[in-house]
């Protein structure tokens, strides 16, 4: 099988799981919980087979490259990253109705990456040929899909705030709390925000060996220091305010929608060093 076949394997599973949660979502049945996170699994599966399989039809072609050096490859990444955060915020909190607010962002992801982007296996620039461009990807987007989550479980924490409330001890018990909800929003930006800050550093030292620069303000840059700095205010926020509940999950999908911008606005409709990515 080729890496284009796993791509699609991975595509369906992630709609079928999405589907599987939101019917979770309505039902209420733990068994159809279990089913949406085995395919969930799947999808993860045949995503990582999909991005190895790349790899090694690169190699193939004699580019000695990961697969993380166009759009194409950095949504499937992207995707494949979302899934490994919330399986292990999974693993952890066995809140799988979260999943309904979750699995739409791989699958969208991976449904534009694969009817919307050109898939095609091309040399690096110069620019990217050094190590630590797999450095800089792997941290940022790995922060990128723990924030993902976060905005996931604070959609999910405003709309089931907008509920009659009869006391968290009244709700379905398959369904998160409040408190759940809001803790893992937190856990996962504790996740990301570092990872962002390694991607940050990871991605300096990639710019002084690429343009002999550390840091050269260009759009993708500043909107990334944007990110890093909104995250950090949620953290301040939270240690001396003890900001939680309704304002921590505004600003938590306030931070994933800069971070959307800053990694498909910024290369797709600003200009500048990082313009290659489009």
């Amino acid at each position: 099988m080729t890496s284009s076949q796993f791509f699609n394997i991975t595509t369906i599973a992630y709609f079928a799981s999405m589907v599987l949660f939101i019917t979770y979502l309505i039902s209420r049945s733990r068994g159809i919980s279990l089913i949406a996170t085995a395919v969930a699994g799947i999808g993860f599966v045949a995503n990582s087979a999909a991005i190895l399989m790349r790899w090694f039809e690169a190699k193939g072609m004699g580019y000695d490259q990961a697969p993380l050096s166009n759009l194409y490859e950095s949504v499937v990444f992207f995707a494949w990253s979302i899934l490994f955060i919330y399986l292990l915020m999974d693993f952890k909190y066995k809140q799988r109705a979260v999943g309904a607010f979750v699995m739409p962002f791989a699958f969208l992801g991976m449904a534009w990456a694969q009817l919307g982007l050109d898939a095609e296996i091309q040399p690096l620039v110069p620019a990217l040929q050094s190590n630590w461009l797999t450095y800089h990807v792997i941290t940022c987007f790995l922060g990128y899909a723990a924030f993902a989550v976060a905005c996931g479980a604070s959609i999910m924490y405003l709309l089931m705030a907008g509920r009659p409330r009869n006391g968290d001890s009244a709700r379905p018990s398959l369904l998160p709390s409040s408190k759940v909800l809001d803790d893992i929003n937190y856990k996962a930006i504790m996740l990301g925000f570092p990872l962002l800050t390694l991607g940050i550093v990871t991605g300096a030292a990639w710019a002084n060996y690429a343009w002999g620069t550390y840091w050269s303000w260009d759009p993708k840059e500043t909107w990334s220091l944007i990110v890093w700095f909104i995250y950090a205010a949620f953290l301040h926020a939270r240690f001396t305010r003890g900001w939680a509940g309704k304002r921590a999950a505004w600003l938590s999908i306030i931070g994933f929608g800069a971070t959307i911008f800053c990694y498909l606005g910024v290369n797709l409709i600003l200009s500048g060093l990082h313009s290659y990515g489009g």
